[in-house]
């Protein structure tokens, strides 16, 4: 494949990279047909592809009233899941899913700010799942939900036109994953959700039927298991009359026995590129490898014209890293801000941003401070659901206001 050739398919690749999004702690109830694009790009050096682009599918009727199809369909990536609503018992449900394509096992290595693509490859992969979700409190104004993920997943990892010609890649095979976790409220699967609270709490497992040595004379290694723990708290709210939105997020992981292809991936501003995106706005996407980490996101929009579709944006992130042996960087906190202008159609049936953003302390040939700019765009193919603030699951934004006392 011509250098060429390999590059604008490796793009289209990486903007199929939805791997945890849709890996909720509920079947979804609502319908849904949205399509998503963010794009990131730094203003100083080379650096990874930080992008996405999907359509987001979520049919609650599918074929019959008791199974909800969940879909999202990227350029060479299939992420699905067929819900079997209280199969297992009136709050208890099941399913199955099914994912897969090119470049979903891609990594790429950075190390003190700077990009090495000669130690960076390509993995292509599949995976089949089956899930068990359960509702503790049915009835009650926030919804508590238990989930788990039994995934068994399989990789070829490759070199790239890039890849150093010394360089091993790890070995092809297969791992055993476990997810589970317990989730209180949740987010919207959409830009900026205008009223949304979470408290969750998770755990992940990775075990690997072929570890083992890889890169320069094996002086990187897979481990033949590795554990991630981590918890998130999340805040938005939107004033009814101003449309003034307001979001704070705090999450923090540790691992036990973390290897590259394991650690927390940190950087970039892209906020649905995962479940739980871990941006630093200024950053390259996924600068960072973390065996821990604490890292707060808060954005604040701001309407500046009359009919209240012109906004301004306004981010800030920080964090502090305990970062995987070899990949770090000196000092161990890192921050972020950014700012930009949102358009939003009536009803928020379409949504797009750019931002520009600032890394106080991304390294950049010996210096500090790096800059970006990002694009993302949301549209929605369902009739919208209302005026953008409502939401479409009111129980949940009820219990959001009787938290506030509204």
């Amino acid at each position: 494949m011509t250098s060429a050739v390999w590059r604008v398919a490796k793009f289209a690749g990486w903007l199929g990279l939805l791997l945890s999004l849709t890996a909720t702690a509920q079947i979804d109830p609502v319908k849904r047909d949205l399509i998503q694009f963010g794009y990131d790009q730094p203003l100083e050096g080379r650096s990874p592809l930080g992008a996405y682009a999907f359509y987001y599918h979520n049919d609650p009727d599918f074929l019959r009233t008791n199974q909800t199809l969940r879909l999202a369909l990227a350029p060479v990536y299939v992420d699905s899941e067929l819900g079997f609503n209280h199969l297992l018992g009136p709050d208890t449900d099941f399913a199955l899913g099914v994912a897969g394509g090119g470049y979903a096992d891609s990594y790429s290595e950075v190390m003190a700010g700077k990009y090495l693509p000669g130690q960076s490859f390509d993995g292509n992969g599949g995976e089949l799942s089956t899930s068990v979700y359960h509702l503790f409190n049915p009835g009650d104004l926030i919804p508590l939900n238990f989930l788990l993920r039994g995934t068994a997943h399989y990789a070829e990892y490759e070199r790239n036109d890039d890849t150093a010609a010394n360089f091993q890649t790890p070995r092809d095979g297969a791992s055993f994953n476990v997810r589970t976790g317990l989730r209180w409220g949740g987010m919207e699967p959409t830009l900026f959700p205008a009223l949304a609270m979470e408290i969750s709490v998770w755990y992940e497992g990775y075990f690997r039927a072929n570890p083992g040595g890889y890169g320069f004379n094996n002086d990187r290694e897979i481990n033949p298991s590795s554990h991630q723990f981590w918890s998130a708290a999340a805040l938005s709210y939107t004033l009814p009359d101003s449309r003034q939105n307001f979001y704070a997020r705090l999450v923090g992981g540790t691992t036990v026995d973390a290897d590259r292809l394991s650690a927390y991936r940190m950087g970039g501003f892209l906020p649905l590129i995962a479940e739980y995106s871990l941006s630093l706005p200024g950053y390259f996407y996924e600068e960072f490898s973390a065996r821990q980490f604490v890292l707060l996101n808060t954005s604040y929009l701001l309407p500046i014209a009359p009919d209240q579709r012109w906004n301004l944006n306004f981010t800030a992130a920080t964090a502090v890293i305990d970062y995987l042996p070899g990949t770090g960087q000196p000092g161990n906190s890192v921050s972020g801000v950014g700012a930009g202008i949102l358009y939003r159609a009536p009803a928020d049936r379409f949504k797009v941003i750019v931002n520009y953003g600032y890394g106080f302390d991304a390294l950049r040939n010996g210096r500090r401070g790096a800059n970006s700019l990002t694009i993302l765009l949301q549209y929605d193919l369902e009739k919208p659901h209302g005026d953008g603030f409502k939401g479409t699951q009111p129980d949940r934004w009820r219990g959001w206001n009787w938290l506030l006392g509204r």
